[in-house]
Order: C-alpha cells, then structure tokens, then sequence
C-alpha cells in the first residue's frame, strides 16, 4: 500500500490514473502521513502489485462495504471526501 502511494505522490493524479486505470476518488479518501489519495485506486493499484493481477474500477465496491472496510482492517485511515 504504501509502495503505490509512493507511485501515486510520484506521477500525480493524472499520471496515476492514466497507469492504473481509475479515477479520483469520490466518497473516501485513504489518508497516509496527513496525504490524502483515493482510496479505491490505491487499493486496485496495491492488489496488482502484490497478486500480479489488474483489477478494474468496476471489479470491486469501494465505499464502506469494499476498499474502505478492506484498508481498516489493515489499520490504514480513511476519510471522507469533503467538498
């Protein structure tokens, strides 16, 4: 998780969406070190790396039933995208 959001702070928004294939984030955020990155992607880029396996946007929830309850259990924080 924190390789890819290493990658994220690296290529920015766009040049992350553009390798991984998701957008920004929507309802949460996944917050690593006072930074916030979306969490879906984040989550979707992490499993790639680790299972050498490319999950879509559409292959997985991302609110609380999904990437946001997977990233807790993990202990990371996540947030809700305030607009």
């Amino acid at each position: 998780m924190l390789r890819v959001a290493e990658e994220y702070d690296r290529l920015g928004a766009e040049g992350f969406s553009s390798a991984r294939g998701f957008g920004l984030a929507r309802s949460y955020e996944l917050v690593i070190s006072g930074l916030q990155r979306p969490s879906k992607a984040i989550l979707g880029a992490a499993f790639e790396v680790a299972a050498c396996q490319r999950l879509g946007s559409r292959d997985f929830e991302g609110g609380e039933s999904g990437a946001v309850s997977v990233l807790g259990r993990f202990g990371f924080e996540v947030d809700a995208v305030q607009r």
